[in-house]
């Protein structure tokens, strides 16, 4: 323990020094190490000094737009590491989360995956990709596979903020938000090449993939650059299931990012991301609702930012950052019935433009403040074909969406942390307003300009050097988007029609807990509440189209979402380290007094790993869900679940990575009992026992 503590020590000074830290800031630190206590909830806006602060504490940034210490925090953040995504490479990005404590993960089709936060999903929880919004005006209600088009590739971190985020990011953060971050760059004082290759292979013919990437830097520049394929064969169930088809589907994605040191104030990142997927099989449509086929074909999503960052020396004013962004989502669905002549293509087209502009002040060594403001705009172009074999007619129709919406939201909002003693206080509040814009050949253009107020105020005390309590309350919305105003046609099981009349969901949150942390040990226990008022619902008509019950969404649904959360990370013998959570939810619709909408069943992990060294470690661990048998009407008509509900399951895996030199090995032994088994809610099952492979290369050039 005393060599531990003069390393840190010793490792504090020395960056110190190097980064010119006043004395005082020095011995602050110094008896943070050594009673291990977080004197500063807070760290400057510089990522050199995350970089040694980290080590005593982990931090996070998605929490107040700004890097935290996790344990300070009186919120429950979960973070997914580089170091788990390196010795564990997930197969896509929503299955880096499958296990995660907090968040339960359903897939409708093996190539999507939508991350479940505090019993919501869908536009009920918000996606960001460095900060930037994924959600845009046609984000469908309910799951949704759009995480997938974030390459795994790309991914160093990803962070995820439960119950939490609306006033630092605005509308959809009601369960909360998922942050997935990118490869960080950094200069160097000599010019230094990395190349970087990869393959993985998934038994059954499951995944081959291959990723390639090269990063270079010099003292005031680094570029990164990165290309990966990846083909992905129809899903092997397990045990009495067999082979699904269809579900196989490829992919090809590219990435490019640039940091340029303009000044010694003043640096300038940029990046470009680009992923197509073809012919991804929507499973249950073709098992269940007589389709031939049904896909995505293709998918494509595109982002470039450019990021300005400045620093100034004012205590109101010590950093600024700007950045601009535009994104471009391309979904095309084909489908036609059996036994049917027309081939149906539609094709929904968002651009996205962003600028958000955030300054950070630091009025005082115990009060930090952030200022901002947002703007979003989305231009939607939607269309339908129908192609009729018997006749070779084309047909254009209006597609799922009103041709030529829009959608724009404006935003300010101003974040503050304050310690005194052994207490920090969070607080915020943001402003949004919306402007949407809905042609419509019958009733002509509808104008909606919905807006909304909201905030948070928490707190957490150290009770002992090692026990934090917190409680956070906090406000959130949704707005309605052009989803949810304009949709017309077939989605899933039902046939929707347009309402201009809807308002935004809202709701507030509390929540409550302990953190528990030392050298050794690590932990956490929450419980907290949702009350969701105005919740957009659809509601059966009596009509009936093309075989499916017509459904109108109304503001209609007041409910409250209940649970608790726990996990513990306990490390022994220097080499051991076990681990665990589950986290419960409990959802009540008290408009229609039956269950909330699919709402996970009691989950959790558990793990043990051995690890000698950085090269080497074994792990085995469980992944389990309760049943879940309360369902709601909406469950019930829903198609991928089961009159009676969703039977409980427990998936074992044993994984292992090894590093020798430049070269590293990860291996799993997947489902090793060859379960059978659903996640709640999903159009898949899941994957049965397989073998997964990977080898990298990671070295430097000369």
């Amino acid at each position: 323990a005393a060599k531990f503590a003069l390393f840190h020590i010793k490792f504090v000074a020395v960056s110190l020094d190097r980064h010119h830290r006043n004395k005082s800031s020095f011995l602050l630190l110094l008896f943070a190490v050594i009673s291990q206590t977080p004197v500063l909830a807070q760290t400057p806006n510089d990522s050199t000094w995350c970089d040694f602060i980290v080590v005593q504490r982990e931090v996070v940034i998605t929490a107040q737009r700004r890097p935290l210490y996790n344990f300070a925090l009186p919120l429950v953040t979960t973070v997914v590491s580089k170091e788990t995504l390196q010795k564990r490479p997930p197969r896509t990005v929503p299955e880096a989360l499958e296990g995660t404590a907090g968040v339960f993960l359903q897939k409708t089709n093996h190539g999507g995956g939508s991350p479940f936060l505090r019993g919501l999903t869908g536009q009920q929880t918000l996606l960001l990709v460095d900060g930037i919004r994924l959600n845009n005006a046609t984000f469908r209600s309910g799951p949704n596979q759009y995480l997938n088009t974030i390459d795994p590739s790309w991914v160093e971190r990803i962070e995820v903020l439960e119950s939490s985020g609306a006033a630092e990011y605005g509308s959809d953060a009601i369960g909360g938000v998922v942050n997935v971050l990118t490869h960080s760059l950094s200069f160097s004082d000599t010019k230094v090449i990395k190349p970087e290759l990869a393959y993985k292979w998934i038994s059954g013919g499951m995944e081959n993939s291959g990723q390639a990437a090269l990063t270079a830097s010099r003292q005031r520049w680094a570029v990164r650059a990165g290309a990966a394929y990846r083909d992905f064969g129809d899903l092997i169930a397990g045990k009495g299931l067999g082979k699904e088809s269809p579900n196989g589907y490829s992919q090809w994605s590219g990435e490019l990012k640039a940091m340029a040191q303009i000044s010694r104030r003043l640096t300038l990142t940029a990046a470009y991301q680009d992923l197509q997927q073809k012919d991804v099989p929507i499973y249950h449509k073709v098992q269940l609702e007589n389709f031939e086929y049904s896909r995505f074909n293709p998918q494509r999503r595109q982002m470039g930012y450019a990021r300005l960052q400045a620093k100034a020396d004012s205590k109101w004013l010590k950093s600024v950052d700007l950045t601009a962004s535009r994104q471009y989502m391309l979904e095309v669905r084909e489908s036609q019935k059996n036994n049917q002549p027309i081939q149906t293509t539609e094709t929904d087209k968002t651009g996205t433009n962003g600028l958000q502009l955030t300054a950070f002040s630091a009025i005082s060594r115990r009060w930090r403040m952030t200022t901002g403001a947002e703007w979003y705009s989305d231009a939607v172009r939607s269309s339908k074909t129908e192609f009729n074999e018997s006749t070779a007619a084309v047909v254009s129709k209006r597609g799922l969406y009103p041709d030529h919406s829009t959608m724009q939201s404006l935003a300010v909002f101003n974040l503050h942390n304050l310690e005194s003693g052994p207490i920090l206080l969070v607080a915020g509040w943001r402003y949004n307003a919306f402007r949407l814009k809905v042609p419509n050949e019958v009733i002509g253009t509808s104008i909606v300009k919905p807006t909304a107020l909201t905030g948070n105020i928490g707190a957490s005390v150290l009770l002992s050097p090692e026990i934090r309590a917190f409680v956070n309350t906090a406000t959130a919305f949704r707005a309605p988007n052009i989803d949810d105003l304009g949709t017309l046609g077939i989605v899933d099981f039902r046939y929707e029609q347009p309402n201009y009349q809807l308002q935004p969901e809202k709701s507030r949150s509390v929540e409550g807990g302990l953190k528990w942390e030392k050298s050794n040990i690590s932990a956490y226990c929450s419980v907290y509440q949702l009350q969701l008022r105005d919740l957009i619902g659809r509601v059966r008509t009596s009509d009936t189209i093309q075989g499916y019950a017509v459904y109108q969404k109304e503001n209609i649904t007041d409910a409250w979402i209940r649970g608790w959360e726990a996990a513990v990370k306990y490390r022994f013998a220097d080499k051991w380290t076990v681990s665990g959570h589950t986290t419960y939810t409990f959802g009540q619709n008290t408009t229609a007094n039956e269950p909330l909408r699919r709402i996970p069943p009691f989950n959790g992990r558990a793990y043990v790993e051995y690890a000698p060294g950085t090269q080497l470690s074994v792990r085995g661990e469980m992944i389990f869900a309760d049943a879940q048998r309360r369902l709601a009407k909406g469950d019930i008509d829903d198609n991928r679940i089961a009159d009676d509900g969703t039977p409980g399951w427990q998936v074992v895996n044993l994984s292992a990575f090894y590093q020798f030199k430049r070269l590293s090995l990860s291996a799993e032994w997947h489902n090793i009992l060859n379960q059978a088994y659903r996640t709640h809610g999903s159009g898949v099952d899941g994957m049965g026992r397989s073998v997964w492979l990977r080898v990298a290369y990671s070295g430097t050039v000369p």
